[in-house]
Order: C-alpha cells, then structure tokens, then sequence
C-alpha cells in the first residue's frame, strides 16, 4: 500500500477509504479539462473477436500454429505477448479440439491472470507498484451479492481453468473468486469511437468509484486506459449528488397530457403515478399493458429471423419506439436506445437522411444525459456531422463537428489520430464552405 501510494504521489492522487465504498482515488491537486488523471497499461487483456493479441488489429491476422487459439498481426506483436502466451500455448496445447472451443475471452483473461503472476513471482516479467498481482488480489469481489445460478457458473470456468493450468496449489473457490472480481473490476476496451475490442484489467484504475465517472472519463489508446477530466477537478474531489427529478425523467414515465413537461413519481398508495407538475394521475395499469405490449415487441426483435432482417428489424423497432412514446418521458434514456437501434440499422442499409432525422432527435437526451463534455456525445455530434455533409448541409455539419472537436479533443486528447482526422475533417467542410460562399 504505501508503494502505492508513494506512485500515486507522482500523479497527483491518493488511496483513501470510505466506509460505505472502501478504497477510493483522491486529488492531491486541481484538475482541467482534458488533462489525463492517471494511465494505466493493462494488468492483462484479451480480445473478445478475432483480432490480433497484441494490439487488437484485425488485419493481416496469422493464427499461433500450436495452440490455434490466439491470433497475431505479424512478428512485432508475437514476440512482444511471446514470454506470456510461451504458457499459455503450452497449457492450451494439452486441450483436445472441442475443449479448446470453451476457451471464452473470460477463461483466457482467467489463465493470462495467474500465468503473468507466475513470471512476475520468477522475475522473468518485472512487477511495479502499478503493475502487480497484489494489486488484483486487493479488488473487491461482492460475492455475497452474487445470484446462485452465477456462483454455478463462474465454479464451473472456474473448474475449465484449473484443468487447463494443471496446478495443484491454486484451488476452485479461488478461481471463482476472481471471476467475481473480473466482473466487478474488468473493463471493456474500446477503440477512439468506443466501439469494443477486448476486456481489460486495470487494477488502479478500478479504484475509481464509478460515481466519480461524470467528472472523468475512461478512454483507450491502444491497450492504456486513461482517465481524462472532463471539467474542472478540484482538489479532493470524490463523488457525485443524485437528483430524483432527474431520475424520474431519464427513467421514468410521461405525464398523461402530451402538453404537459412534467415527471412522475408513484402515489403514496402504489396504485398510479402522478405527474409532479399539474397534478394528473395515471393509472397503473395503463401503463402495465403498454408496457408489456413492448415486452412483446423487444423479444420478436431480438429472435434471429429479425436480426438478421434489418427492414424487419427497423419496423419492430419503430412500433416500439411509438408505444415507448406514450409511456415514456421523451427525454427517457429507453426511447434513446430505441431511436440509437433504429439509427444504426437506417446506416447499415444506406438510408442517410432517415438516420441523419434519428441521430437528431437522440442528441437532445445525449445533452440531458452526460456532462456538456461526454466522448458518447461528441461522438454523436461527429455522427450527425458526417451525414449533414455528405447530404450536402455543409453549414450545419460545420456546426456538429465543431461541437465534437470541442468535446473530443478533451475527452481523447489532441493527438490521437482519430481527433486529428477530425480535425482535419473540420477544416476541409470549412474551406468548402468558403468556396461555395465565393462561388455565389
């Protein structure tokens, strides 16, 4: 603990402990938009697709001739995993064809675990304050909240990777274990669009209580994660207020009169919802058969006859979005989702106009959700921005990238080659909007 601490010093923070969170992270000092909190490489990390395991690329991708699990994009990438995965291949190697086929991203994350704290024990691979098994050993589990049929199956992973490993001194419980503290602790690696990539352990970055999120921001480069702020930290900053209005708002249901703004909050009685601006009621099971009339609905969209139908999937989902219209606030975070399925699917098919109307009408709940400085927003504004200009809207594009340069060059940094080509983007839609205003 105290090496820890003396390497948080160095970025400006410290561990402390809050009864009801346990270990949080602390400022030491005042923090700006944009300026990175504290960067962590992985303590391990996998791909969940087929990509290569040193840096998650998809092209040029050769599969390790022994174990026929991993993938590499070439000779840089397999030397640099090579004293790590030399174990792996080895343990993977002893597994028939079919048992290979139950090595889930979450099994390897399980092995790569205890094979890195066996070279770190060895000194083969060198251990730091950051960067150590203690470290992992130190997160929390939560198993007492874990459901029975969850505790069945992180024992039976648990019972794949004792079996792969062969090691006697490492028990089940143990195992499951850490399965508990993976899906506690363990993050989603996400590429400059954050779309998913791999799962990842960051063993400091996990102390950050996930309250602290809307004044940070958790971004990738590659494999580093890195916490950025999104506005004015100062220090000794930790933790957030939460606003039932808010609440109900995002979550909740609308008010009976379409006129009306207000949000809903249940009656003292349980047996209907009032509106908490004029006063109307609505009735419970109203809102009971509407709900379960999108039940309905979600569950036909989510059979493989209407995945893989995007016309299908699109007509599903705009009978859901139009009962979700009468149950839910139109700032509801469920309607969002709809309108975001409905967007990509309009994309998928081309339909550029009718996606750029759905990315519109999402915007206003992006703003109500997240902080005025959210990558999911700024990437929003880039969504909305690519359509207008490729629809000939030159002057409004100008407007959505501007706003997503502003949020993006915080949340991801200035020199990332994704804000640079956005950047650069800005710049071209700027001077074509100059040449058409010279033209006329």
């Amino acid at each position: 603990m105290e090496e820890l601490q003396q390497a948080l010093k160095n970025c400006n923070l410290t561990v402390s402990t809050i009864s009801e969170k346990g270990r949080s992270l602390f400022t030491t000092r005042d923090f700006h938009p944009g300026d990175v909190i504290i960067s962590q490489e992985p303590y391990v990390c996998v791909p969940t697709q087929k990509r290569c395991d040193g840096c998650f690329s998809t092209t040029n991708l050769s599969k390790c001739s022994r174990c026929q699990v991993v993938w590499y994009c070439g000779t840089p990438c397999q030397k640099s995993e090579w004293k790590l995965h030399r174990l792996e291949c080895q343990a993977l190697s002893r597994l028939d064809s079919n048992k290979r086929k139950s090595v889930t991203p979450s099994i390897r994350l399980m092995l790569k675990l205890y094979l890195r704290r066996k070279l770190q024990d060895q000194k083969i691979i060198p251990s730091t304050a950051m960067d150590n098994y203690k470290l992992v050993e130190a997160l929390v589990a939560h198993m007492s909240d874990i459901k029975e049929e969850q505790l069945v199956l992180y024992a039976q992973m648990a019972n794949l990777v004792h079996l792969i490993l062969q090691w006697p001194e490492i028990n089940i419980k143990e195992i499951a274990n850490f399965f508990s503290k993976f899906a506690c602790n363990a993050h989603t690696v996400c590429d400059s669009e954050l779309r998913p990539l791999g799962t990842g352990l960051y063993p400091v970055v996990s102390i950050i209580n996930h309250s602290c999120l809307p004044n940070s921001v958790l971004v990738f480069d590659g494999r580093e994660a890195s916490v950025r702020a999104l506005q004015h930290i100062p220090k000794g900053t930790e933790g957030q207020y939460e606003d039932v209005r808010e609440n109900a708002i995002l979550e909740g249901y609308r008010c009976k009169n379409e006129t009306c703004d207000g949000f809903l909050l249940r009656t003292t009685d349980g047996k209907a919802f009032q509106c908490q601006e004029c006063g109307l009621v609505r009735d419970k099971e109203e809102i009971k058969q509407i709900a379960t009339e999108i039940k309905f609905l979600l569950e036909e969209a989510s059979k493989p006859s209407s995945n893989g139908n995007s016309h299908e999937a699109i007509s599903i989902h705009k009978m859901i979005e139009k009962l979700q219209t009468k149950l839910y606030h139109p700032f509801s975070i469920n309607l969002m989702q709809t309108r975001e399925t409905i967007l990509k699917s309009l994309m998928k098919l081309e339909y550029w106009r009718e996606a750029l109307a759905y990315c519109k009408l999402t915007i206003p709940i992006y703003q109500r959700v997240y902080p005025a400085v959210h990558p999911l927003l700024g990437l929003q504004y880039y969504t909305c921005g690519k359509l207008e200009w490729y629809l000939g809207d030159t002057e409004e594009a100008i407007k959505s990238l501007t706003k997503a340069v502003d949020i993006l060059r915080i949340t991801h940094g200035t020199k990332t080659p994704f804000v640079k080509e956005l950047s650069m983007m800005l710049v071209e839609a700027r001077a074509e909007a100059s040449f058409l205003q010279i033209d006329l």
